[in-house]
């Protein structure tokens, strides 16, 4: 069943606009808004994706492992986790398919941008 989105009827201001497949401008638009009055960290993590933990051994980038993660660290990995639980309580279950799979609220942003939006 679709979701008509009625100039009339009010949204609430504490939970995301819902997400069903249509009108995907308009609900890219009124998410944005929602994420970012939540808290703009959330906002960067969806559009920059999350800080990867990494050092360096012998001159070359890796992952640290999470016994090596310090609060900074797991700050972002909660901010993530954040997000991705926004975008998540938005979609519709067909929806919420598309994306599942994906470790990043930017992956997930992305994945549905590219499914309704294309790759222009």
């Amino acid at each position: 069943m679709a979701t008509f989105f009625n100039d009339n009827v009010s949204q609430s201001i504490n939970k995301p606009p819902s997400f069903d497949g249509n009108n995907y401008s308009y609900w890219k638009t009124c998410v944005a808004i929602f994420i970012q009055s939540l808290d703009y960290q959330l906002w960067n993590i969806i559009t920059n994706g999350p800080e990867v933990p990494t050092k360096i051994v012998d001159g070359q980038r890796i992952l640290k492992m999470n016994n090596e993660f310090n609060d900074h660290y797991y700050k972002f990995l909660q901010l993530n986790a954040k997000a991705k639980h926004v975008i998540f309580c938005a979609l519709s279950r067909s929806e919420f398919d598309h994306v599942s799979s994906l470790d990043s609220a930017k992956e997930m942003w992305d994945r549905l941008m590219v499914t309704h939006e294309g790759t222009n």
